[in-house]
């Protein structure tokens, strides 16, 4: 390092604790990067990599971003998952000895982005803590933009990403020893940056968020994420909100595959808002709102009393339908509390947000004032706690202008008569510049020269301008000559100068005491932060309450009622689905499922709605324990405890798995997880393996779901020979989507009605797909030739064919030996021995011995 200059020696100090951050070095009017960030700063954003002289015998890489335009270039960083450390002089360079200090003023990182186009107004931006404690998972989640904290204990891996995937986690804060396995699974799965901290200690400073929590696994893992933020922001946290902790088992469960097959927040196919349920939803007038909307999609509830009490605001709303439109009218006018408060306490609150604060507080009476008209307990109870801080509104309307700058440093912030030094500044500033407007008329009159003018620039202050074509009517003697430009001569006068040093003054005194003054507003407003953050939560339930009463009456729905154990839904309808479509072309269908009645099995053709008919039965349980209407004439529905579903499958390349794997793993996680409280949709069990391979399985796992689960379970299929289990599963019943076939051509009826179905039109589908007409008519050949063969006997039931023992008549086999086809019992005892072998952990000696047994085993048999 001693062979560098010292400013390249300083630059490499700094960079040295920001090894995993892109370093921006203030110099004079850019942030400048060096080697290794240089290079690749220029490839992310795509601009000039120079170099420059550092003292070595090599140039060294160097790029930069002008300072006044940094953020944009930050947020690109930030946005493709770096991090970026900002580095400015922390003294003045006029007095500075030497090499101007400079410190890392803040880090910025996914997780900690206050500001920019990279945060979505109604998303919550959660940088995640996590603690791994022999078997358990300690999770934190803080916004730092709203001042939210959450934390929970997991027991699986499977529960830690599926909250990360839930709450959009963009880094994870961890111990440097975490364990290297754990990191790749949540990688596989999550885009997360991992920052590191190894500080845990319960300071006394930030005791009050988390004094309530019982558990020191969960103190020490927010500890984690606090030190983290403290040591990164190197700013005030005092907007942070008490830690809540919340437990899975506290709302409707439901795992990762579920969230995404369901597309409650986001499409499969694009990953957009745009056809989830949240679109369908999002009818909020404000972003905390939003915000809270997308939370409670997330969480549906399992308190009965919560939901009914949710529901029944609904229909208050929804029955008034005027105070209605007006509160949405004043929401409209509400900004974000939330995240307004959160700049507040960071100290980059200016003079509009302060103004966007005020006029949203100007609102809030009227907005208590319609809620307290209603009768219904807890709007009465919300109009009762509902806080305006009316103070503070005030204090905001008699010191801030309306329409401040965007700067905080350049004047014109607080109004006239707030304070009166102030006053007197912009008295002596107005009067001199009317004096000099009336010195210019003077001199005009006085000199005869109509051109002439008084001027100001930074440099010279206030002159008097005279063009060179004019100067012989200038008296003698009557100005100073100050400077001479091409075409014309700058003068000043004794008078002049003295007026511009009182003008300049004022003007530079009523600047600096403006920006103390509001620094003291915004303090002042720090104050008020609690409150405004509860008045923010109680703003936003309104909000969303609001938006689920206009939804429901747009689209016709209904307040549901809930059963122990029945589900009964009558002209039920997939609410996106509805919304995408003419609502009139929609088919609504029924479902029940009561008096023991706990699955049924699907049948019919592709394309005829089956997965869609199982989504909207799990949709219309998901907006009744949110608290919204449902789409359905009428519903009676269980509290689920749990969804699963199996609906669409993909390879998960970056884990290795295939569609068939990925299949297997959601299956298995419903049936280990699932009880008789639960939801399970499985469309297409079995589909990616061999007909026989896919049949047994689906059988075997719809009599283990009947037999010890007792889930309220939807199952389509394609295999026709399993609705013969009706006859055998007292609580299974065979339903189908129909379809007819008009002049060789098939019709969807997208009608769900009673039995099996008789075929399942897949030639049909392809020609609608519009595959060649040489595979069509071939299909349709073979296809007859098939049939003729079965009818004639020359091909058996491809069940009987598969395993020489129907499925059906001898349920009570074990699965696995259903594979047995020609071999004796003996002998497929012995096979399957050999399978259970687990060679690579016997000896040689160990394996030439259980070889010699099975070769004995095998002669005995003949």
């Amino acid at each position: 390092m001693a062979a560098y200059t010292p400013m390249i020696q300083q630059y490499l100090k700094i960079k040295a604790d920001y090894k995993d951050a892109f370093l921006f070095f203030r110099l004079g009017d850019f942030y400048e990067m060096f080697f290794e960030d240089a290079i690749k700063a220029s490839q992310e954003l795509e601009i000039t990599l120079t170099s420059r002289d550092g003292g070595a015998k090599e140039r060294i890489p160097m790029c930069g971003v002008p300072y006044h335009s940094a953020w944009s270039y930050i947020e690109q960083l930030i946005e493709k998952g770096y991090k970026v450390a900002i580095c400015e002089q922390t003294e003045d360079p006029k007095q500075a000895k030497g090499v101007v200090k400079r410190e890392v003023v803040q880090l910025v990182t996914p997780g900690t982005l206050m500001d920019g186009k990279a945060l979505q107004d109604k998303e919550n931006n959660f940088i995640a803590a996590l603690n791994v404690d022999e078997f358990l998972y300690g999770l934190a989640l803080t916004d730092l933009t709203t001042g939210e904290s959450n934390v929970t204990l997991l027991s699986n891996i499977e529960d830690v990403i599926s909250e990360l995937y839930s709450n959009h986690v963009r880094e994870i804060v961890v111990d440097p020893q975490f364990p290297e396995e754990i990191k790749k699974k949540i990688s596989e799965r999550c885009a997360v940056t991992f920052s590191f901290e190894s500080e845990t200690d319960l300071l006394n400073h930030f005791q009050n968020l988390i004094e309530h929590l019982h558990d020191e696994r969960l103190k020490k893992t927010f500890a984690r994420l606090y030190h983290y933020l403290k040591r990164t922001q190197k700013r005030s946290l005092d907007h942070l909100q008490k830690v809540k902790f919340y437990q899975l088992q506290d709302y409707l469960k439901m795992d990762l595959y579920s969230k995404r097959n369901l597309e409650l927040t986001e499409t499969i196919r694009t990953k957009g808002k745009k056809g989830s349920l949240l679109w369908l939803l999002d009818e909020t007038k404000t972003a905390m709102g939003g915000r809270m909307l997308k939370q409670w999609i997330d969480r549906p509830l399992l308190d009965l009393q919560k939901i009914e009490t949710r529901l029944n605001m609904v229909e208050t709303l929804i029955d008034h339908y005027f105070e209605r439109e007006e509160l949405r009218e004043l929401l409209k006018e509400v900004y974000d509390l939330e995240r307004l408060s959160g700049r507040v306490a960071f100290g980059n609150a200016n003079a509009r947000d302060l103004i966007q604060l005020k006029k949203s507080l100007q609102k809030i009476p009227a907005i208590k004032k319609i809620i307290s008209s209603f009768n219904n307990d807890y709007a009465k109870k919300i109009s009762r706690e509902i806080d305006p801080c009316e103070d503070l509104a005030e204090l905001l309307e008699i010191a801030l202008d309306p329409n401040p700058p965007l700067s905080v440093k350049e004047g014109n912030i607080i109004k006239d008569g707030f304070h009166e030094k102030l006053d007197q500044y912009r008295d002596a500033s107005r009067n001199g510049k009317k004096w000099i407007a009336e010195l210019e008329q003077r001199e005009r009159e006085h000199t005869g020269i109509k051109s002439l003018k008084v001027g100001f620039n930074k440099v010279f202050g206030y002159y008097i301008e005279v063009t060179k074509a004019n100067l012989h009517l200038l008296p003698e003697g009557r100005y100073e000559r100050k400077q001479t430009l091409a075409n014309a001569e700058r003068y000043v006068t004794p008078e002049l100068k003295e007026k511009e040093a009182l003008i300049l003054e004022a003007e530079e005194k009523s600047v600096e005491l403006e920006y103390e003054l509001f620094v003291q507003i915004r303090d002042r407003v720090k104050e008020y932060i609690k409150r405004l953050q509860l008045l923010a939560k109680q703003i936003s339930e309104l909000d969303v309450l609001q938006c689920f009463a206009v939804v429901s009456e747009e689209r016709h729905y209904t307040k549901p009622r809930f059963s122990h154990n029945e589900l009964s839904i009558k002209d039920g309808r997939h609410p996106v689905v509805e919304k995408v479509m003419n609502s009139g072309d929609y088919v609504p269908n029924d479902c029940l499922m009561k008096n023991g009645r706990n699955l049924l099995l699907i049948t019919g053709p592709n394309m005829s709605g089956k997965s869609t008919y199982m989504r909207q039965i799990a949709l219309t349980a998901i907006l009744a324990q949110i608290g919204c209407f449902v789409p359905a004439s009428e519903a009676v529905l269980p509290l689920f405890d749990q969804i699963f579903t199996r609906i669409g499958a993909a390879d998960d390349l970056v884990s290795g798995q295939s569609t068939f794997m990925v299949e297997m793993l959601e299956a298995k996680n419903a049936i280990d997880h699932a009880t008789s409280q639960s939801l399970i949709l499985f469309d297409e069990i079995g589909r990616g393996t061999s007909t026989y391979d896919g049949m047994a399985l689906a059988q075997a796992m719809i009599e283990y779901i009947h037999d010890h689960i007792g889930a309220k379970t939807l199952f389509s299929t394609h295999y026709h020979e399993l609705t013969v289990l009706e006859q055998n599963l007292e609580h299974l019943q065979n339903v189908h989507v129909s379809a007819v076939e008009e002049n060789g051509k098939v019709v969807f009826l997208h009608k769900v009605k009673e039995g099996a179905a008789d075929k399942s039109y897949g030639i049909h589908v392809a020609e609608l797909a519009q595959l060649p007409d040489q595979v069509i008519e071939r299909a349709k050949e073979l296809l007859r030739q098939f049939e003729e063969e079965y009818q004639h006997g020359k091909i058996e039931q491809p069940v009987k064919e598969a395993m020489q023992l129907s499925l059906f008549e001898e349920a009570e086999i074990q699965s696995d030996k259903k594979r047995a086809t020609n071999l004796e019992k003996k002998e497929y005892e012995v096979i399957q021995h050999i399978k259970s072998l687990d060679l690579l952990d016997m000896t040689p000696l160990d394996a030439m011995n259980e070889l010699y047994k099975i070769q004995k085993k095998l002669k005995n048999l003949r």
